[in-house]
C-alpha cells in the first residue's frame, strides 16, 4: 500500500502509515490506522479516485 500521512488529533501529531484500512461512512471514504502513541483510531479522508485505487 502507499505511505500516507496522518494527524492524531489527540496527541496533536502527524505520522505516516503504510498500513491502513479503506472504509465508507456516508458516502464518503476514510483511510484507517491505529495512532502510534494510543489505541485510539487516525481517519484521513479520501477521495473517490484515492478509495478506488486503493480497493484494487
Amino acid at each position: 500500500m502507499e505511505e500516507l500521512s496522518f494527524y492524531d488529533v489527540k496527541t496533536k501529531s502527524k505520522f505516516t502509515a503504510s498500513e491502513y484500512d479503506v472504509r465508507e461512512k456516508s458516502g464518503r471514504f476514510f483511510a484507517v490506522t491505529k495512532s502510534p502513541k494510543g489505541t485510539h483510531e487516525c481517519w484521513r479522508v479520501l477521495s473517490k479516485d484515492q478509495a478506488a485505487k486503493m480497493k484494487k
